[in-house]
């Protein structure tokens, strides 16, 4: 179904990160940037955008897609090598679950100046009858959300650049805790496509 009516399960989130947005736009930082659709995004609402990501070939299609856009850079910047206090806010697409929860959480909370914003869709393990319950959401409305995006049946599977997978292995419930640690506040909130939403502002 998903070849016949194609539709990205990250890409469809652009949106709600467009609502997330800071009220100080100088600099954003995608890390693992992939095809750099959201830099594109991201490139119309702030003075400078920044997308890091540790596969030469997912840099190589977003320097490529943002081309004409001179206030995007691409590079394999790790969240370590950031400086303090250098983004106003700091977006993740289905990429916190490959780096180490807690560390990465803590750089991002160095990386942003106050009253920065961090906004992360996510995978995690389901574990509680809740988290399965959304999972099985998800696969009954998986095919709806297919349909309507792409009513019109694709010939063939969309040639899109492959991008490293993961499974999850961090339960919904250690990010829970984790954040509780780290980020104070933040709104972890489950969402259809198999995905979970972080929003946390930055003291400020």
């Amino acid at each position: 179904m998903n070849d016949r009516h194609p539709w990205s399960h990250n890409d469809v989130f652009h949106t709600w990160i467009t609502t997330q947005l800071p009220d100080h736009r100088a600099d954003a930082l995608d890390v693992g940037c992939g095809r750099g659709e959201l830099l594109a995004v991201l490139a119309e609402r702030f003075e400078r955008v920044h997308g890091t990501d540790a596969d030469a070939e997912m840099r190589r299609v977003s320097a490529a897609r943002c081309a004409g856009l001179p206030n995007v850079t691409v590079d394999a910047t790790q969240l370590d090598d950031m400086p303090a206090e250098s983004a106003d806010l700091v977006t993740m697409i289905a990429v916190l679950h490959h780096l180490d929860l807690r560390t990465a959480l803590l750089q991002v909370h160095e990386i942003l100046r106050p009253a920065g914003r961090f906004a992360c869709v996510g995978l995690a393990r389901p574990e509680t009858f809740n988290d399965h319950a959304w999972e099985v959401a998800s696969m009954v409305t998986n095919p709806i959300i297919g349909f309507a995006q792409h009513p019109w049946a694709a010939p063939e599977p969309p040639d899109r650049e492959p991008f490293p997978v993961r499974d999850p292995q961090v339960t919904f419930g250690e990010l829970r805790s984790a954040l509780a640690d780290v980020m104070p506040g933040a709104q972890l909130r489950h969402r259809l496509g198999f995905r979970h939403t972080i929003a946390w502002s930055k003291p400020g």
